[in-house]
């Protein structure tokens, strides 16, 4: 089969009879029945006078319809999935910034995201799951029974038109829209199935809010896109991780470190399913993987773990460390996995040798055409042909990244510049840390300090003299954390990440 430049191409790469989607407690929707459900969806919305790049907003849980309702719309009109959890307030910012033309949520939802497109005149679509028939099956209709036009365009998307658009998380500014067309989401799909050499016969278990690009790429559509399995659980939730793992079989999983962290304390007790699952490898991004949990993983589930380096203007995946026999280099992530990888300077003019720290930057058919309504961020994000990701990095000489910080987030005190990580890398080695985030507060003379917040694991005890007297040891005084907090949970973000900007305000440190 030829290279897909779209999601209706790229789901002509599963048997008609093979399972597409299912979820953890239904029978599977077979590549036929989701080719169907792609025509029906099409048919139905160029009815309503929704077709090519019109952005229907998807406020859905996790589960099959959500991926079902992503890869259907997509492939017709534009996808814009949101957070369940967003206020009406945020609804009504993310509804107007994309120029919504309608918005999907369940029957009978009393989502606050129901109000706010009616307060801006968007039309409410209305997904009924339908149980009695395979995970993933739905209609549509109309929440009210309003005239409609035809739409001009009917046909399925071209490789040019947009498939999926996503804020940034807009942690230090306004979030920026991100759009992304069918030929750079397909050519993510092609990078990540080459990357981890997916057939027909894998399973993905995903965990991942479907909302984020992680999940809809790395999941879903990598996965469709090679004629294999995706098993849509409702959501992350540990307690139920090894029942689904049981049940489904998944040969992979992909998700955040503090979900694969979650995941560990709860091993020991799982142990049968953990010594009988069929995990060939497991997948981790979206955020930094300390060392010492990748090893734990290893060693617990016996399959290699890899490390993606994602972000969503890449369509997600960046680089990645191989799978055996190639080479894995734990604390990196991994070699150029889709796009070029280079290291830019900091005048943004030069890119610079092998061993030596920059601005990591990217270029390739994955690569987000530009941010949508921002010319000024275009024209500082994109210099010579290359997109900057705002991380720091540096490869060796074998073409492995280590991201070394956001450069946003490098701790400036009093002049020293510190890399949170490297803090984070020194202190996940005390014995009794289970999770650690570094981060700036604010200091009177200095500018910044240090900060830590960390989780202790189950059982084991430490005060914040003695973790002081552990970063003593092993970084130069300046480094060392000048407040540690001791948490029962440090405050992620929606899609389960730790996040250093801000959290010094979060936890009243600001």
């Amino acid at each position: 089969m030829s290279t897909p430049f779209t999601i209706h191409e790229l789901l002509q790469a599963g048997d008609d009879k093979s399972i597409s989607i299912s979820g953890v407690d239904r029978p599977g929707l077979s590549y036929l029945e989701l080719r169907n459900l792609v025509s029906r969806t099409a048919e139905t919305l160029n009815g309503l006078g929704i077709g090519l790049n019109d952005r229907v907003a998807i406020v859905l849980p996790n589960g099959p319809e959500m991926a079902t309702a992503f890869v259907a719309i997509a492939a017709c009109a534009t996808t814009a999935p949101l957070n369940p959890a967003y206020t009406q307030k945020e609804y009504d910012f993310y509804l107007s910034d994309l120029d919504a033309r309608a918005l999907l949520v369940e029957k009978g939802s009393n989502s606050p995201a129901v109000k706010a497109a009616k307060a801006h005149n968007i039309e409410v679509l209305e997904l009924e799951a339908l149980a009695d028939l395979p995970a993933g099956s739905f209609s549509i209709g109309a929440a009210e029974n309003d005239q409609h036009g035809r739409s001009e365009s009917i046909s399925m998307a071209g490789q040019d038109d947009i498939a999926l658009v996503l804020h940034t998380s807009g942690t230090t500014s306004r979030p920026k829209i991100v759009p992304l067309t069918h030929k750079n989401i397909c050519a993510s799909a092609a990078s990540i199935q080459n990357t981890l050499q997916l057939v027909q016969d894998d399973v993905c278990l995903n965990i991942m809010p479907l909302f984020h690009i992680h999940g809809l790429m790395a999941a879903v559509l990598a996965t469709l896109g090679k004629g294999a399995t995706v098993c849509c659980s409702p959501g992350f939730d540990a307690l139920k991780f090894y029942s689904w793992l049981d049940r489904a079989k998944p040969t992979w999983y992909t998700a955040v470190p503090t979900m694969h962290q979650t995941i560990l304390t709860r091993a020991k007790r799982n142990q049968e399913i953990v010594t009988e699952s069929r995990l060939r490898f497991i997948r981790s991004s979206s955020s930094p993987l300390p060392p010492q949990v990748l090893h734990e993983l290893e060693k617990t589930f016996e399959v290699p773990v890899v490390e993606a380096y994602a972000m969503t203007e890449a369509s997600h995946q960046m680089t990645c460390n191989q799978l055996p026999p190639g080479v894995r280099k734990p604390g990196t992530v991994g070699c150029a996995a889709g796009p070029d990888v280079a290291i830019m300077d900091e005048s943004a003019a030069n890119l610079m040798p092998q061993g030596q720290t920059g601005e990591v930057v990217i270029r390739g058919e994955n690569v987000t055409p530009g941010y949508e309504n921002n010319p000024d961020a275009n024209a500082t994000c994109f210099v010579n042909g290359w997109f900057r990701t705002g991380d720091q990095g540096v490869m060796d000489q074998d073409g492995y990244l280590t991201i070394t910080g956001r450069l946003k987030e490098i701790i400036n005190r009093g002049g020293e510049k510190i890399s949170p990580r490297e803090v984070d890398d020194v202190l996940m080695d005390h014995p009794a840390v289970q999770q650690i985030v570094t981060f700036a507060m604010p200091h009177k003379s200095l500018g910044e300090d240090v900060a830590a917040a960390v989780v202790l694991k189950e059982g084991e005890s430490a005060d914040e003299a003695a973790l002081r007297s552990f970063a003593a040891e092993r970084l130069a005084t300046f480094k060392v954390p000048r407040k540690i907090l001791l948490l029962d949970e440090i405050p992620k973000g929606a899609t389960g990440k730790l996040q250093r900007i801000g959290l010094a305000k979060k936890l009243g440190l600001a």
